[in-house]
């Protein structure tokens, strides 16, 4: 959506193509950017859809995020005999994505991509990490890194949004906030016990964003660890910048990323960040800790540690803003711009 506001705010027509919206949610209104819902259950079922699209519509560019969605486009693009330009990014590490066992899906994928992968005219990784690992999974891939955009002026706004939870109101400790989906990869249990050790020798509070399967399994092990009054659970929150802005600390505490954007995104709001050093992408914000604390993967203990330097030695807001400049708005399309030989302006 970012990316989108920002094409719209260049003067671009932009249409944004979704090819299905979870049942409970909703898509705001965006002005200047029409919103299209395909309703396929899978990526597989948007070839034919995106075929009449690009026949129907016939875009200048066409931009699409993630592996098996960007076969699906290069795929409609080549039946459809469309003359846009395509870039496809690549978000999640494509070990996880492709493998070489014959006859399996990931097998299937790797071949529909080697076979496509001609007709993009950019293909981009959102870390320089994930460029390399590409490099590993195919022969002499055309991938070029380009960053999400983080910063913008709608997220500015959203950062000065009031927040209505009593541990800022009543604030005398560090809070600590986390982010994401509770799955397993994230590491929430992992950070959870580093609450424990930290609590024995620090006061400090946490608070985690975001739901999913293992919020219950995560709730039991804050009782257990009688940790009720240091650790909360908030759920899914439409806002988490303004958390951000009013938090000391921000701690990913993943096993695996693509290019971790609630890490940027905390920075930018001024949170001390303390990061597992997962690939791929947090050792690559934080420039090998110059611009925050960096900590081994599934460690509870030298989490806590981590903590506790942060505590101590907080990185100051213009430092950070240093950080999270490449991931500006203005510098993030000038870059997919320049890649596909086009003028930034309409």
């Amino acid at each position: 959506m970012r990316f989108a506001r920002a094409l719209a705010a260049l003067g671009h027509d932009v249409e944004l193509i979704y090819g299905l919206v979870n049942h409970g949610y909703s898509l705001p209104i965006i002005d200047g950017i029409n919103l299209r819902v395909m309703n396929e259950q899978r990526v597989m079922g948007m070839l034919m859809p995106l075929t009449r699209y690009l026949r129907e519509q016939n875009p200048d560019v066409v931009f699409s995020a993630g592996d098996h969605l960007n076969v699906v486009v290069l795929l409609a693009a080549i039946i459809s005999q469309s003359k846009a330009k395509i870039s496809c990014s690549s978000r999640v590490t494509p070990f996880d994505t492709y493998s070489n066992v014959p006859f399996t899906k990931r097998w299937v994928l790797k071949l529909f991509m080697r076979a496509v992968m001609p007709r993009a005219n950019a293909l981009t990784c959102v870390s320089k990490d994930m460029v390399d690992q590409y490099r590993h999974v195919f022969k002499s891939p055309p991938h070029v890194c380009i960053y999400n955009i983080i910063g913008d002026s709608h997220s500015l706004v959203k950062i000065n949004e009031a927040v209505d939870e009593e541990w800022f109101n009543e604030r005398s400790e560090p809070i600590l906030v986390a982010a994401g989906s509770l799955v397993p990869w994230k590491g929430f249990t992992d950070l959870i016990q580093a609450m424990g050790v930290l609590l024995n020798t620090r006061r400090a509070k946490l608070i985690i964003l975001g739901d999913g399967p293992m919020r219950s399994e995560l709730q039991s092990l804050i009782e257990e660890l009688d940790l009720g009054g240091a650790v909360k659970l908030l759920g899914y929150v439409d806002n988490p910048l303004k958390y951000f802005s009013r938090a000391d600390i921000f701690v990913l505490s993943s096993h695996v990323e693509g290019l971790p954007n609630v890490l940027v995104e905390a920075m930018m709001c001024g949170c001390t960040p303390v990061s597992t050093n997962c690939p791929t992408g947090p050792r690559e914000v934080l420039q090998d800790g110059k611009y925050g604390y960096l900590v081994p993967v599934s460690d509870p203990i030298a989490m806590a540690a981590g903590i506790e330097k942060a505590i101590d030695h907080p990185i100051s807001d213009s430092f950070l803003r240093d950080a999270v400049r490449p991931f500006a708005e203005h510098e993030v399309i000038k870059r997919h711009f320049n890649i596909l030989g086009l003028c930034i302006q309409s």
